[in-house]
């Protein structure tokens, strides 16, 4: 691995149903529950993760499923689309599949000559299927309904809507190794050669945009990729000599993680490959059972009263 961003990391949002959140992402779209936690900083919250068969960075969407909260307002300052790379042919058969589980989506457009399908998630979070220009071959998790033939690849990008873009873009650019690839009208394409996929940043100039605010169905915050914590620190100190502040370095059990706000309002994260997710579970059980952090391990009884359970 190079000593740079290798993309897409995870992205973080938030959903007000545990359990419909669960239904949605597994059943519906068909992605592995690669990790069953929760907040560590509210235990009484689920922290859920999907990805693929091994939660390999790049492929991980992660919920704070807070029951009943607020929905939030997608606008400037936040990420606002999710996008997952799916293979040619696939997205009118996702139409069918969305259209069977009731699911509003629009009619197949194009950015950048690639056609993609957006739909929202029961929050009503963004996300969109993309047929990339570059087949992506990324091995995907399969299961009875959802195919290999029209499941989702991992992440093929991630949108940010900004009043405006430019001390942004100079983060991506100058910090993480990014570069302009192309623009059509106030869309702004950045994307990474230090990885084949999960690398394209898109920038939404909306000047006269509304402030988002959190809550269900908006995104928390985007982490970028590194391949380890030493890697990670050395971009720990590029951050603070451009007069960002960011967090020390976090243990989060699966990775180590470093936060800071970019200068548009967007959270983002720096986390690292390893340890990964089977630290604590086997492959084949991943997602199985609940992991606490181990500071809430003596109270795992008072925590599972809380939580949901999940059908």
């Amino acid at each position: 691995m190079e000593n740079k961003i290798l993309g897409l990391h995870h992205i973080t949002a938030i959903a007000a149903d545990a359990q419909r959140n669960y239904d949605f992402y597994t059943k519906v779209l068909g992605l592995r529950m690669v990790k069953k936690t929760v907040n560590f900083d509210d235990p009484g919250t689920y922290h859920f993760y999907y990805g693929d068969e091994h939660g390999t960075p790049g492929t991980i969407l992660t919920f704070f499923p807070w029951e009943n909260i607020m929905p939030g307002r997608t606008g400037t300052g936040m990420a606002t689309e999710i996008t997952y790379a799916v293979p040619e042919g696939s997205l009118e058969v996702w139409k069918e599949r969305l259209s069977r589980f009731n699911v509003a989506f629009s009619e197949i457009k194009e950015h950048f000559g690639e056609p993609y399908l957006a739909f929202t998630d029961p929050d009503g979070l963004q996300l969109n299927l993309v047929v990339p220009k570059t087949p992506d071959t990324r091995t995907p998790w399969q299961t009875d309904e959802v195919k290999a033939d029209i499941a989702t690849r991992g992440f093929h990008s991630t949108t940010l809507s900004l009043k405006e873009i430019d001390a942004t873009a100079g983060v991506l650019t100058d910090i993480f190794g990014y570069r302009l690839l192309a623009q059509e009208g106030n869309r702004y394409r950045f994307m990474t050669d230090a990885v084949a996929n999960a690398g394209i940043i898109d920038l939404l100039a909306l000047p006269d945009g509304q402030r988002g605010h959190t809550g269900a169905g908006t995104n928390h915050h985007v982490a970028f990729r590194v391949a380890n914590d030493a890697i990670q620190m050395e971009y720990r100190e590029k951050i603070l000599s451009k007069g960002l502040e960011i967090t020390p370095k976090i243990d989060r059990d699966y990775f180590f993680s470093l936060y800071f706000r970019e200068p548009g309002g967007v959270l983002f994260e720096i986390a690292t490959d390893n340890p990964g997710f089977t630290v604590d579970e086997p492959l084949d059980k991943l997602g199985s059972s609940l992991k606490l952090p181990k500071q809430y391990e003596p109270a795992r009884k008072d925590i599972e009263k809380i939580l949901p359970v999940l059908k």
